[in-house]
């Protein structure tokens, strides 16, 4: 097959494939979602599942229960291995049908790859006669111009969106390490708050205990001579306090210094971050659950407002 019509195929079912994820998120959300993973009206995996079952099936378009059988298998095995790389390249899973019974990995599931299977003998023996009608009235070099241009294009949008999303994984990991600081600095807060306490309570009582000892057992001792061991007694005991307050204010001072780093790396979501998220809502970090679900809560708070 000649491969300027599979290039030219490539791009109109990556722009049909966009079209068709744009109309599910608005008939299912009642607003206008990029669904691609590009910033453009592409869906590039798309287009290259229709484009390999074109190039591979096209011969076997009579033979309905072969055609969709091997529709199936194809289509399931390009979405299963595409899942799978997105996932160990960006430590992302962008979609998720774990909790649809037959799944594998969730990557892919049976009643999916049904539904594809189905939808390729439609394209194969409905559309994609009509697509190619169509490309063929285009003019040679205008389709190759065409397939320039748009490669150029969607080669700068995969390096854009490519960026943006290690530059989000960056983001994630400033943010739980600035979480897991936050948290053994609250915890040794607490801890000098606990034992402050305690050793101030234990002198107190050392003192108290001395002080009697000093009153019943000297008779002769003056007066004065008490109330200055217990005045020299009481200022140790202020002078541990005010190391301990010292101490923990300087905790507490890093504390809102890293809550403030937190709160900017949470507002700092980039744009095209923001897209992906609404785009893919059961995306998943592998890494960084925990602070993904935080700023998409954030990102839908803003919405409601």
């Amino acid at each position: 097959m000649d491969i300027y019509f599979v290039a030219l195929y490539f791009f109109v079912y990556s722009f049909l494939g966009w079209c068709t994820e744009v109309a599910f998120a608005a008939w299912k959300e009642h607003r206008f979602v990029n669904r691609g993973f590009l910033n453009g009206p592409f869906c590039p995996i798309y287009g290259f599942g229709v484009s390999l079952v074109i190039v591979f099936l096209m011969p076997y378009r009579s033979n309905l229960v072969f055609l969709y059988i091997a529709s199936v298998v194809l289509v399931t095995v390009l979405e299963g291995l595409t899942g799978w790389a997105m996932d160990k390249i960006f430590h992302n899973k962008w979609w998720d049908y774990s909790e649809i019974p037959l799944n594998i990995g969730g990557y892919v599931c049976l009643i999916f790859s049904l539904i594809w299977g189905v939808a390729c003998v439609i394209i194969i023996n409905l559309i994609h006669p009509l697509i190619h009608k169509g490309l063929a009235l285009l003019p040679h070099t205008l389709g190759i111009v065409l397939i320039v241009l748009l490669g150029i294009l969607l080669m700068a949008d995969a390096c854009v969106t490519a960026s943006a999303i290690f530059k989000f994984n960056r983001q994630l990991e400033h943010m739980e390490k600035i979480a897991a600081e936050l948290h053994e600095l609250s915890e040794q807060l607490g801890e000098n708050i606990y034992s402050t306490t305690v050793r101030v309570m234990e002198a107190a009582d050392d003192i108290q205990e001395k002080a009697q000892d000093a009153v019943e057992d000297i008779h002769e001792l003056r007066q004065d001579t008490a109330e200055n061991v217990r005045a020299k007694a009481q200022e140790a005991i202020e002078e541990i306090y005010e190391r301990r307050q010292d101490a923990a204010e300087s905790v507490r001072e890093h504390i809102e210094d890293l809550r403030k780093r937190y709160s900017e790396l949470n507002q700092g979501t980039g744009k095209v971050t923001k897209r992906l998220l609404r785009a893919f809502p059961s995306l998943e970090s592998r890494r960084h659950k925990e602070r993904v679900n935080e700023i998409r809560r954030q990102l839908k708070e803003k919405r409601k407002k």
